[in-house]
Parts: structure tokens; C-alpha cells; sequence
């Protein structure tokens, strides 16, 4: 004799109910992503050219404005390659409106001093879910430019 069998095609249509509306309420969502670079600019010369190397390890804040005019402030660190990356899923009522992202510090023993001369760059995200914004790299100098730089 065959054991009786649990649920059948009333629970299977069930289990697909709940995952569409699981689905459906996720479509709601949004997803932002900032990234940037952190260089330093060896000969102080405002670009990056081959002397120059990124930063591991500096320190970004991104401050960005919702729709609902919340105020969320992010902090990030470079990677290896010099990159930041900040990212964040919403409700669409709740996504970026704009954004500043300024670097804070570098600790870089030789890459310390910030060479651009800008305190941070502001921009408007008007970009849809799941695309990113590219930021301007950030370039922090030497306190001592080498002799090969003159």
C-alpha cells in the first residue's frame, strides 16, 4: 500500500502564490550604486599620467538626498585597485535624488595632502535601478614632489 501523499496540486499552487507576490514586491525596488577612484598624484600636476598609483585603503564619504528628502550618509574605503563602491536598495519613493562624495583621509605614508581643489563633487542621480554613477577620481599629492617631476 502507497503512503498518502502530503499536499498535492492545491499546496503547489499556493507555494506559487506566495513566490509571485514575493516577486511582485520586490519589482517596487530600487538600486543605486556610486563608485570612484583615489589616486595619488605623484608630481602634482592635477592628472594621472603613469608616475601615479592608487591608494589603498582611503577613506570616501558619500552623502546623498533621498526623493523623500531623508539624508543618508555613507562611508566607504578603497579596495587594492584604488575603488569605492557605495550601493544601496530603496523603495522608489525612497531613492537618490543627488549626492556629494568627498574624500576624508588617506594613509598613504607618502600620499597624504589632497590635490585637487575641489572638497568633494555634487551630482544629481537620475539614473534607474540597477545602473551606476562614475565619480571623478580623487587625487591626493606628496608632501614632497620627486626630482624626476620638475
Amino acid at each position: 500500500m502507497e503512503p498518502p501523499r502530503r499536499g498535492g496540486p492545491a499546496v503547489a499552487v499556493m507555494g506559487m502564490l506566495v513566490l509571485v507576490v514575493v516577486l511582485c514586491g520586490a519589482a517596487d525596488g530600487w538600486t543605486g550604486e556610486i563608485h570612484g577612484r583615489v589616486v595619488c598624484d605623484v608630481c602634482g600636476d592635477s592628472s594621472i599620467g603613469p608616475e601615479d598609483h592608487v591608494l589603498e585603503g582611503a577613506e570616501v564619504a558619500v552623502l546623498c538626498i533621498t526623493k523623500s528628502r531623508e539624508v543618508i550618509n555613507y562611508q566607504a574605503f578603497t579596495s587594492s585597485k584604488g575603488i569605492y563602491t557605495v550601493a544601496e536598495t530603496m523603495p522608489e519613493s525612497d531613492r537618490w535624488e543627488s549626492c556629494l562624495a568627498r574624500p576624508i583621509s588617506s594613509y598613504h605614508e607618502h600620499c597624504t595632502r589632497r590635490g585637487d581643489a575641489h572638497s568633494g563633487i555634487k551630482f544629481t542621480y537620475n539614473l534607474s535601478s540597477g545602473h551606476s554613477h562614475t565619480v571623478k577620481p580623487f587625487l591626493y599629492k606628496p608632501a614632497s614632489l620627486p626630482m624626476y617631476c620638475s
